[in-house]
């Protein structure tokens, strides 16, 4: 059966999408931890992302890096952090979380609610800010 990330790059289910190109995706979390806290994805389906061949992993560390530089242009931060975390999704991704501080991207416990029209209110701005 397709992951749930599988499934959002098929576009059975919805996703708010930030970036994306013929091998890879990026969208927001949708149990954020801050403001603009969104996951890149390789469009192939792969459980862990040490197992994705060199050039996918390669490729998708380099979407990561272009989706963050737009993402701290839209979302005032210090820094953009970068985790590998979760094993409720069998598939690869990377979370790209705003911060001010390590506190913001290591308390994965409190998550953030926004509404759909804020989401896409966020999605929108991250993606006009993002340069692939």
């Amino acid at each position: 059966m397709a992951s749930l990330f599988t499934r959002i790059v098929q576009g059975e289910i919805p996703a708010y999408k930030v970036a994306e190109d013929d091998n890879y995706l990026a969208f927001l979390d949708i149990f954020p931890v801050a403001k603009g806290h969104l996951l890149c994805i390789p469009k192939k389906e792969v459980d862990y992302l040490f197992d994705l061949d060199d050039e996918s992993y390669t490729g998708l560390q380099l979407f990561a890096k272009k989706v963050a530089v737009g993402l701290k242009k839209a979302i005032p931060c210090a820094k953009v952090g970068v985790m590998v975390l979760g094993l409720e999704v069998p598939h690869a991704h990377i979370h790209l979380v705003p911060m001010q501080n390590e506190a913001d991207l290591l308390n994965f416990a409190d998550k953030k609610k926004f509404t759909p029209d804020q989401f896409e209110a966020i999605a929108a701005l991250i993606a006009e800010n993002i340069e692939l």
